[in-house]
């Protein structure tokens, strides 16, 4: 049993055929395909149902997986400290977050880290919604992640700031700030599409308020819910730190305001490098 078969296994399961995984490793898909056996061979089951058209996990698959990731991560890991002890380099930095905080939050963060670490990597892997960021961390995928608290977390946990929610409207708009939402109640919303973490935040913060927003338009993507609000389809909330200063459109706070909180969070206390990284978050001056 191999480091490089976890690799394999685990690229087949993301890539979703042996055909897409193949090419994603630069390997033939009989060797591919070889390796695989050989695992379930060692492993005593088969870890894989392999279907027509897809592959699927069987069980001892489902099983297994959490644990081949973690240990795929914890080995990357290894290497990285032993290289930068060793002084062979600086090493790579994983960074698990949201795609809004991609956005919003880590942009000047990782300019400022680029200035002050230019020979570390930062690896993003970015997630749709705080929980699967959750389980992502908790399966061992990055070292440090980025995102709203998480539920019963027992590992590292360190407060970085306040994120306020801010309604983009178009730059005619006659509403005054702050706003309260229930000002916008019996209007159509551009809303967030269902698995897109910020949905959910939008409904708590109208449920809160007395009301269920109507969705007039649905959108995946958290940079296009501002864009299409301006452009008068209807009334978005969103991340204030996305919306450029130049934006061509009403940003108005809400009264009472719209936040979460953020937090840093990792299996155990971050390593030197981790820790300046949490460090220049906390010092991201984004307090609400």
């Amino acid at each position: 049993m191999s480091l490089r078969q976890f690799e394999y296994l685990i690229t087949v399961v993301d890539e979703g055929s042996f055909t897409r995984a193949a090419e994603s490793l630069h390997v033939t898909q009989p060797a591919l395909s070889h390796q695989i056996q050989a695992l379930e061979r060692v492993v005593g089951a088969r870890l894989l149902d392999r279907l027509p058209r897809a592959v699927r996990l069987t069980p001892a698959g489902r099983a297994w997986l959490p644990h081949a990731r973690a240990a795929l991560a914890e080995a990357e890991r290894a290497l990285t400290a032993a290289r930068r002890t060793a002084g062979v380099e600086c090493g790579e930095l994983r960074v698990a977050t949201l795609y809004s905080l991609t956005l919003g939050v880590l942009p000047p963060v990782l300019r400022c880290w680029r200035a002050e670490h230019p020979d570390v990597r930062i690896r993003l892997f970015e997630h749709r919604h705080a929980d699967e960021l959750r389980e992502a961390m908790a399966d061992g995928q990055a070292d440090l992640a980025l995102g709203p608290e998480p539920a019963n977390w027992t590992g590292f946990r360190q407060r970085l700031g306040v994120e306020e929610f801010v309604v983009v409207l178009p730059p005619d708009t006659h509403h005054r700030e702050p706003i309260d939402l229930r000002e916008l109640a019996d209007v159509g919303w551009v809303h967030y599409a269902p698995g897109n973490g910020l949905a959910d935040l939008v409904d708590a913060a109208c449920a809160e308020r007395g009301f269920q927003p109507a969705a007039a338009v649905r959108t995946e993507q958290t940079a296009a819910a501002p864009v299409l609000a301006a452009s008068g389809l209807g009334p978005a909330l969103v991340p204030r730190n996305i919306v450029p200063e130049t934006f061509d459109g009403a940003v108005l706070r809400t009264d009472p305001p719209v936040r979460r909180t953020l937090v840093a969070y990792a299996h155990k206390t971050p390593d030197p490098l981790a820790s300046a990284f949490v460090a220049l978050l906390a010092e991201a001056g984004w307090d609400a």
